[in-house]
């Protein structure tokens, strides 16, 4: 059984694509992206353990 780990980070939204570039070179896998409770992008992001 595969077991996940989670992170979550706030987009700035004039350098969205090199920040998700970013955690998917280090293996993360976009979940989502919400409006957070302030108004601005946050992005969720998934990987099986051990993959850092």
């Amino acid at each position: 059984m595969t077991t996940w780990e989670y992170a979550t980070t706030p987009l700035i939204i004039h350098n969205t694509t090199a920040i998700l570039n970013q955690w998917g070179e280090g293996g993360w896998e976009l979940v989502n992206v919400i409006t957070g409770p302030e108004g601005g992008l946050v992005a969720y992001f998934k990987r099986p353990k051990g993959d850092n």
